[in-house]
């Protein structure tokens, strides 16, 4: 039987036809008034569609319509709201501003999961909320990025618990028909389609749209006839645990993705891949520039290197994404001899050890080596990224392992309260929305009087309770509870008890189990009098999890029992709706990695802005914000011998500070029954969290750091028929080669007789042979730091030597003048690295030799 189908569409009313135009703009997302004018035309649909715009005027009856049409305040309010938007896409932003001669660049930025909004589900966790931050704050700043991903049929689980507390699956097909989303279509109507080769067989994607505000977000879409159902299947679902359909899944983000923006007619200046998943991207890019423009390989490489920019978020090696030899074989075997490699060069691209034939293909590796701009997303994990990868570049000091850190923001306007955001507004006035990564404008939150804070504050706790009473009620519904049982979800939690949250992924690395490592303590914490504690957790384990998914039935168990049924719930299914509600109402976020395991987290970000005080171990982005006026730091920054030890110690350290500094704190309240002290720490929490920890001022860091510098390298190498690209090649060649015959035979000191002393000059000179190099093809540097016990230098100081002398022999004299400036024993060293003064990238080849 042949089916046709028809797309029928809501019909509006004149009056209010801009709803349909709104309703397919996310800029919902993060306008509240828009919001509410939609729960305003019926609030029971708005809740019923999952505040799902496009749904709701699908489903809306049209006497409702009518009726909206009608009301001159409905039809004044929606066109207030329209005029805002009208104004906020033709207002010239930052980045036009900033960089006026780059305002017709495009930055492609890929990721496989964005977190907008309740109402699109093509998130997991926190790398897609960061994505969809990433991209709000980019439309706010007009900066001009084309984002791309995967359209997933089924998206991330819906998490159910049953009677035992044992975590079922759920996938629920999406409608894409009622979504924020539309089909780009070609000059003759049909969809817009591209084709990806995988393993011999034609994978054709269809191209959705989501506009963010100013960004355009691109998701590719296999679920379509042309494709044989092992294709189709590419993108069911989001973190799939077959990695056959993962490295597909890939090849179509990365490959499918680059030839989607072609098609849709953009040719970016500089990519961000946002994650390893995308890697692959960096082959086709290799790929188009040898057959549209002539290239080498290794002048396609250098290109593509110039102008990528790569993120990390993985601060564990077995955590990155990787594809075994067979499926490497399998799947892009093909793919390298379209680029001139043997299998052998490609796998060598993705392996720390080029030599180790059974090593897998990291794409985090292969993204690190063809990418000229790398970042962690702490300063901490900056610093355990350089660690972990130090053998990529091997020779290189840590601390000079290309990889730097820009730490994690979130968009604020968007994880606010309401009700919070209105009083900001009064105190601070427009400028906290218009640029929250100006530190000033936070410091206005001291003008809000105590009481009136306390009062907005509790009544988001009041929200946060009742919703998890409803919350709650349809969980044990679900469950087959018993009337009884039914009618105790009245009366859980007190909304004027001290109430930490607890949300995130259940991975056994963020230790769940914590607070729960000593029950005694736990009980004497909870069951104060009239001191009372109560928590509120959330979270999934990734369906293959098992240690994960036990976590979260004995923290369910626990919640059963008779002594902690009003005081310990579990919510299920935790998404982007549990977590506002969460961040906005609880008094204390909890977190309890195992460092340095936590790459950055946002969530506590989010709280910290609400007037949420975080307890939190010191990890991630709480190394960075933790003051004793902000909140608690669970131990220390001690590295332990077991984890046995660590765990205890921490747990320890957790009930320690509950007991002595926070649920004290929290009840020491004054004539208006409120504790002063708590509320100056939510200020100070809320402006650390609104000064630092922006993603407004993640972007622009990003901006002047990489992709300004990448939109120029675009401009410099592409130049003349890409003259520049070639010559770097041509030259990163020579020096290549000729590299291993550069040697180093001598730094002397020789006014120096084994000591100085502070404030004294001290000159060294280096003797060195280049080989066939010459002197304008390196620098020689000198490097000063102190020694440890094990005669290693540490925190370097790096001088550059000057060229004394060129000898006969071919031999080469350096020096180098320096001040002592501190005393106690120090090292002196020498070394020669690559130096190309029409490169802008310093040190290029990544090449060192060192005095031996």
């Amino acid at each position: 039987m042949k089916i046709r189908p028809v797309l029928i569409l809501p019909s509006l009313p004149e009056k209010i036809s801009h709803l349909q135009e709104l309703a397919h703009n996310v800029w919902y997302a993060w306008s509240p008034e828009l919001r509410k004018l939609f729960r305003r035309l019926d609030s029971d649909c708005w809740d019923e569609c999952n505040q799902n715009p496009v749904m709701m005027l699908a489903n809306v009856s049209q006497e409702k319509l009518r009726e909206a049409a009608e009301d001159e305040s409905f039809v004044a309010h929606l066109a207030r709201v329209y005029g805002e938007f009208n104004a906020y896409m033709a207002q010239k932003k930052w980045f036009e501003t900033r960089f006026p001669v780059c305002k017709e660049a495009k930055i492609a930025y890929f990721s496989c999961e964005y977190g907008l909004d309740v109402s699109l589900p093509v998130y997991s966790g926190g790398l897609g909320v960061l994505s969809g931050d990433h991209l709000k704050s980019a439309s706010d700043l007009g900066i001009p990025i084309v984002a791309v991903g995967l359209l997933y049929r089924f998206g991330y689980f819906r998490q159910s618990l049953n009677a035992d507390g044992w975590q079922n699956e759920t996938y629920v097909e999406n409608d894409w028909y009622n979504m924020p989303v539309s089909l780009e279509r070609d000059a003759d109507g049909n969809p817009l389609k591209i084709v990806v080769k995988i393993c011999d067989c034609p994978v054709t994607a269809q191209i959705w749209k989501v506009q963010v505000g100013r960004v355009a977000l691109y998701l590719l879409d296999a679920n379509i006839p042309e494709n044989p159902s092992m294709h189709r299947e590419i993108t069911y679902q989001l973190y799939t645990g077959d990695k056959d359909v993962r490295i597909r899944q890939e090849m179509l983000l990365g490959i499918g993705g680059v030839r989607a923006l072609e098609a849709l007619g953009y040719k970016p200046q500089a990519y961000h891949l946002n994650e390893g998943h995308s890697m692959f991207l960096c082959f086709e890019r290799v790929r188009k520039l040898m057959h549209d423009e002539s290239l080498s390989f290794d002048e396609a490489w250098e290109m593509v290197w110039s102008t990528n920019v790569f993120t990390t978020h993985t601060p564990v090696p077995a955590g990155n994404e990787q594809f075994d030899v067979k499926l490497m074989e399998k799947y892009l075997e093909p793919i390298g001899s379209q680029l001139g490699l043997s299998f052998k060069e490609l796998m060598n691209l993705g392996r720390i050890f080029e030599g180790n034939s059974s090593d897998p293909f990291s794409m985090t590796v292969g993204a690190l080596r063809m990418s000229a701009y790398a970042n962690g997303v702490s300063q901490l994990h900056g610093k355990i990224s350089r660690e972990m990868w130090r053998h990529v570049w091997s020779g290189w000091p840590d601390e000079e392992i290309p990889i730097s850190a820009i730490t994690n923001g979130i968009h604020t306007y968007s994880w606010i309260a309401r009700n919070l955001g209105e009083m900001y507004k009064t105190y601070l006035g427009p400028r906290y929305i218009e640029q929250p990564e100006d530190p000033t404008c936070w410091d206005k939150i001291q003008r809000i009087p105590d009481s009136e804070l306390w009062r907005a504050h509790q009544y988001n706790k009041e929200k946060l309770i009742f919703f998890t009473r409803n919350r709650l009620k349809k969980q044990l519904i679900a469950q087959g509870k018993s009337h009884q049982e039914l009618k105790r979800t009245e009366d859980i939690l007190d909304p004027h008890a001290l109430t930490i949250g607890f949300a995130r992924r259940f991975a056994t690395y963020k230790r769940g189990h914590l607070l729960f490592s000593d029950m005694d303590r736990l009980r004497r914490i909870l069951g104060n009098g009239d001191r009372k504690v109560q928590i509120i957790l959330a979270g999934k384990a990734h369906p293959r999890d098992n240690a994960g998914k036990e976590i979260i039935k004995s923290v369910v168990h626990i919640s059963q029992q008779e002594e902690f049924r009003n005081s310990i719930v579990f919510l299920e299914n935790y998404n982007l709706e549990v977590a506002a509600k969460m961040v906005a109402g609880v008094d204390v976020w909890l977190n309890t990695p195992r460092r340095p395991q936590e790459a950055s987290g946002t969530s506590g970000m989010k709280a910290a802005v609400n007037g949420a005080l975080n307890l939190s171990i010191l990890d991630g982005w709480w190394e960075e914000g933790y003051t004793p006026d902000t909140g608690w730091a669970i131990g220390t920054t001690t590295e332990y011998a077991t984890t046995e030890e660590q765990d205890y110690i921490e747990s320890q350290a957790l009930y320690n500070a509950l007991e002595h500094d926070i649920v004290p704190m929290f009840y020491d309240h004054n004539k208006e029954n409120f504790s002063h002290d708590w509320v100056q720490m939510m200020k100070h929490s809320i402006i650390m969290g609104g000064r630092q920890f922006s993603s407004h001022r993640m972007l622009r860091e990003y901006t002047e750091r990489f992709y300004i510098p990448a939109i120029q390298s675009y401009g410099n190498m592409t130049e003349n028929n890409y003259e520049l690209t070639r010559q770097v090649t041509s030259w990163n060649k020579k020096v290549k080669d000729d590299w291993s015959k550069i040697s180093i035979s001598s730094v002397m000191m020789p006014h120096v007789n084994g000591s100085s002393r502070v404030g004294q000059s001290m000159l060294v000179e280096i003797k060195l042979n280049l080989g066939d190099l010459n002197p304008d093809d390196v620098t020689v540097e000198v490097v000063r730091g102190r020694l440890n016990a094990q005669d290693q230098i540490e925190n370097n100081e790096i001088f550059t030597a000057s060229l004394e002398k060129s000898h006969e022999d071919g031999s080469h004299s350096y020096k180098a003048e320096m001040v002592s400036t501190r005393s106690g024993r120090i090292g002196i060293t020498a070394r020669v690295v690559p130096h190309n003064s029409r490169h802008q990238i310093k040190e290029h080849p990544r090449l060192i030799t060192w005095l031996e």
